[in-house]
C-alpha cells in the first residue's frame, strides 16, 4: 500500500475511532430524550425525566416564578431517582414507563444497539490483525463491519424516536413536551462517522485498478 493510501486509511480509522467512542457513550448513557409534564402551579413540584436504552431517571424539580408551564430544565437541582426498565430488570420499579415507553420498542432499540457494538468489536479485531500481521485485505471486512455498526445505530435511533413519539401522543402519560439530549446526538454522530468511515475505508483498501488499457491486474500494486 502506497504512503498516500496509508495516510488516507489512518485518517479514516481515526474518524471511525471517534465514531466508536461516540457509539459506546450513546449506548451506555441515559440522556437520549428528556420529558416534562405540564405545570399547573408556579410553586408546584414537577417531575421531569430523562431516559436511554436501559433505564429511566426522574427528577423532582421545584418550579418557582416560571412564566411557562413546562417542567425544567432537567439541569435544575432536585431529588433524582434512576431505575432500569422493568423488562430488563424485574426487581426494579418502573411501572410509570412500562406502557409509555412501548416495551417492544425499548427492547428492540437496545438489542440493535448491542448488535452495533458486536460489529464494532469484529471490525476492530480485523483492523488489529491487518496491522500486526501485515494483511491489508482484512481492512475490507473491517470496513463492512463498521458500516453495519453505523446502520444498526441508525435503526436504534429511529426505533427510539418512534417510541418517544408514541409516548407523547399517548393519553396514558403525563408527558407533554420532549427534546432529544446529548446521548441522542452522540448516536447520530456515531452513525455518520461509522457508516461513511466504513465506506471510505473500503474504497481506500481496495487494490489499485489498472490505469492504462495495456496494464493488467497482475501489474497493479501487490497486496500483503
Amino acid at each position: 500500500m502506497s504512503q498516500t493510501r496509508t495516510l488516507k486509511v489512518r485518517l479514516t480509522l481515526f474518524c471511525i475511532l471517534v465514531g466508536v467512542v461516540l457509539a459506546t457513550v450513546a449506548v451506555v448513557t441515559d440522556h437520549w430524550a428528556v420529558l416534562s409534564p405540564q405545570v399547573e402551579h408556579h410553586s408546584a413540584v414537577c417531575e421531569a425525566a430523562h431516559f436511554g436504552l436501559w433505564r429511566i431517571c426522574t427528577k423532582s424539580i421545584v418550579v418557582s416564578g416560571s412564566k411557562d408551564k413546562s417542567c425544567g430544565p432537567i439541569t435544575l437541582p432536585g431529588e433524582k431517582n434512576c431505575s432500569y426498565f422493568r423488562h430488563f430488570n424485574p426487581g426494579e420499579s418502573s411501572e410509570i414507563f412500562e406502557f409509555t415507553t412501548q416495551k417492544e420498542y425499548s427492547i428492540s432499540a437496545a438489542a440493535i444497539a448491542i448488535f452495533s457494538l458486536v460489529f464494532i468489536i469484529m471490525g476492530t479485531i480485523c483492523v488489529l490483525l491487518s496491522f500486526t500481521k501485515k494483511r491489508d485485505y482484512l481492512l475490507r471486512p473491517a470496513s463492512m463491519f463498521y458500516a453495519f455498526a453505523g446502520l444498526c445505530i441508525f435503526v436504534s435511533v429511529e426505533v427510539l424516536r418512534q417510541s418517544v413519539k408514541r409516548m407523547i401522543d399517548s393519553e396514558d402519560t403525563v408527558w407533554i413536551e420532549y427534546y432529544y439530549s446529548w446521548s441522542f446526538a452522540c448516536a447520530c454522530s456515531a452513525f455518520v462517522l461509522l457508516f461513511l468511515g466504513g465506506l471510505a475505508l473500503l474504497l481506500f483498501s481496495l487494490p489499485r485498478m489498472p490505469q492504462n488499457p495495456w496494464e493488467s491486474c497482475m501489474d497493479s500494486e501487490a497486496e500483503h
